[in-house]
């Protein structure tokens, strides 16, 4: 193997089957001014979009390419994948966020790097709803979106990342106050039933019974014994 064949195996990765860049070397580099503008559209529309009641596919698809890639990593056995510019908004946009139209999700941060063509943004979910005691209730831990700007005021691919573990105490909280939305709730019981949500699939075979009831002994043996 050729030494640019080694330094390309190892600089690239997958995210669904779209084959894209990891950390080095540079994508492409964009004019910074470019960069920036486009980050502003972005964030625009992501207000629009929650002014809008939460129809994030109308005022959200045309920042992504046609060709464009998006997906969000689900724990270790479960993968989104959007493909292309219709799916993104049919589903990534559209089905995904039905049930969250009131939630928010206000960004905090955000890094451009203009010599790779690339954009990481920080952002909270925070829901419409509030406890007894008045405080809202919102996903703990930090969430946030890596981009790869493709020209024209458009996204090439979209990587979201965020806190599972935080987001499924929330859940947990809203549904015991009875305060998850119905098509959340639809959703949260077909999953429960083994189904996929449209553009999930499986990365490997769920664990079987034995084997969460072995790991589950071992985790508490632990807990109890240190051992």
């Amino acid at each position: 193997m050729s030494d640019a064949s080694i330094q390309s195996s190892r600089t690239e990765q997958y995210i669904g089957d779209k084959r894209v860049p990891s950390i080095a070397p540079p994508n492409r580099a964009w004019p910074r001014e470019e960069l920036e503008e486009m980050v502003r559209r972005w964030l625009q529309g992501n207000v629009e979009a929650e002014k809008g009641g939460g129809d994030w596919t109308e005022h959200i698809t045309r920042f992504y390419t046609e060709d464009a890639v998006y997906s969000w990593n689900i724990g270790p056995n479960e993968e989104f994948t959007a493909k292309g510019r219709k799916e993104i908004g049919d589903i990534a946009l559209g089905y995904q966020m039905k049930g969250f139209e009131d939630w928010e999700y206000p960004y905090h941060d955000i890094i451009i790097d203009e010599k790779r063509g690339t954009v990481i943004g920080f952002w909270r979910q925070n829901s419409p709803y509030k406890r007894e005691d008045g405080s809202p209730i919102y996903i703990e831990g930090i969430g946030g979106s890596w981009f790869e700007y493709g020209g024209n005021y458009q996204w090439k691919w979209q990587r979201d990342f965020f806190d599972l573990g935080n987001a499924q105490a929330c859940f947990f909280e809203l549904a015991g106050l009875g305060k998850l939305n119905p098509v959340v709730k639809e959703k949260i019981h077909r999953k429960a039933r083994g189904g996929l949500l449209p553009g999930h699939r499986r990365l490997r075979p769920n664990p079987t019974f034995g084997e969460k009831l072995r790991n589950f002994v071992a985790i508490v043996r632990i807990a109890v014994s240190g051992k």
